[in-house]
């Protein structure tokens, strides 16, 4: 079972030393690591041209539309059976992640875990059409094929992960919810600093791809936090 983990980059190379460091690490010997770096200038790509992995390598250095064009790049790039994606600054928790939920059996499309948090573990939800992302996509390993079934919307520059996740859901593929922390999740990223655009972009989502009567259960909780969030400038 050989497992994609994908790593998207933009001149941010001490974080992907890092990312990169906790993937050669992992004891899971079926891997390989795709990086997708937008044209940095900070020395990335010379790092990557000269870099010796000791895992199956691959990467490219070229401009893209965001963070959601680069991560189809990666799958475009992949071979696994399954993909995961671990962006810059993005670490697994231990050398054990990959051992561990292989072992678990992948008997799903979907498979995701849980997360570390600011030192807290941070369960994900059981799988659902729900208004929010109820896993990150740093601790989901996704069938490489319903990646590309279904790639991300580069239209949805903040919730691409969310559509996707929805689409799959609404179209029959299998999920499951493993009690395994993934990832320790990297709190700096725009979702988080941008929270009440990632909302609006939620919105805009549930709008395009719900039913009415989905609209009407989802979205009256999702427009109040995000009034909530522009009133308090978040």
């Amino acid at each position: 079972m050989l497992i994609s983990v994908i790593t998207v980059t933009y001149n941010a190379l001490p974080a992907l030393r890092k990312t990169l460091q906790s993937i050669w690490e992992q004891t899971y010997p079926e891997v390989e690591c795709i990086v997708v770096d937008g044209a940095s200038t900070d020395g990335t790509p010379q790092y990557l041209a000269d870099l010796k992995s000791p895992i199956p390598f691959f990467f490219i250095s070229d401009p893209d539309r965001g963070i959601y064009d680069a991560m189809n790049k990666g799958v475009a790039m992949a071979h696994g059976d399954y993909c995961i994606f671990m962006n810059a600054a993005d670490i697994f928790v231990g050398p054990e992640v990959l051992t561990e939920v292989v072992a678990q059996g992948m008997m799903a499309d979907v498979i995701y875990g849980d997360i570390l948090k600011v030192g807290r573990i941070i369960p994900a939800d059981k799988p659902q059409n729900s208004h929010k992302m109820y896993y990150c996509h740093q601790a989901v390993f996704t069938r490489t094929q319903c990646l590309r079934d279904f790639p991300f919307d580069i239209n949805h520059r903040m919730s691409a992960d969310f559509k996707q996740s929805k689409q799959l859901f609404l179209a029959g593929k299998s999920f499951r919810h493993i009690p395994i922390v993934i990832t320790a999740y990297d709190t700096t990223g725009i979702s988080n600093t941008r929270r009440s655009d990632g909302l609006l972009d939620n919105i805009k989502v549930i709008r395009e791809i719900d039913s009415w009567p989905e609209q009407v259960r989802l979205l009256p909780r999702l427009l109040f936090t995000y009034i909530s969030c522009k009133l308090q400038g978040k």
